[in-house]
């Protein structure tokens, strides 16, 4: 099942020299996960550093019955020149949060993960929704 992804633009966020080297071109969000990383932090979660992946940024914040974590990205809105970095007007950034767990756990403890799942949901919501530079511009219901 495809997870749940807010969209949304802002200027807060630059693209770091080379970053998508990291993950693949044209895909940028390195700050955009270290500014989650400090936000969930601040209530309680024990994240790690953030992890590079060919989709974007993975901010990991548990690993105990499965690993909770957000992904973080971006996708370019427009035209960018081959070879330039798009400009901050250009870019959507976007967030979800997942939970994994092993096939034998999903069938006899999916309850918890469920409830850890949600409760990130709702969290990651509200920290979106509480910076006044985010414009939302698609959200689940």
């Amino acid at each position: 099942m495809e997870p749940e992804r807010t969209f949304f633009k802002t200027d807060m966020f630059d693209i770091e020299e080379g970053e998508d080297s990291e993950t693949n071109p044209e895909i940028y969000g390195k700050q955009f996960a270290s500014w989650i990383k400090l936000k969930l932090s601040n209530l309680g979660y024990e994240v790690e550093d953030i992890i590079p992946e060919d989709w974007g940024w993975c901010v990991m914040c548990e690993r105990n019955d499965g690993m909770l974590w957000v992904g973080c990205a971006s996708y370019i809105d427009g035209e960018v020149e081959k070879g330039h970095q798009p400009g901050k007007e250009d870019i959507v950034w976007h967030c979800f949060a997942t939970f994994e767990q092993s096939f034998l756990k999903r069938i006899f403890s999916n309850r918890e993960g469920k409830t850890k799942l949600e409760k990130l949901k709702s969290e990651l919501k509200a920290i979106l929704h509480e910076e006044e530079s985010f414009q939302i511009v698609n959200e689940p219901e």
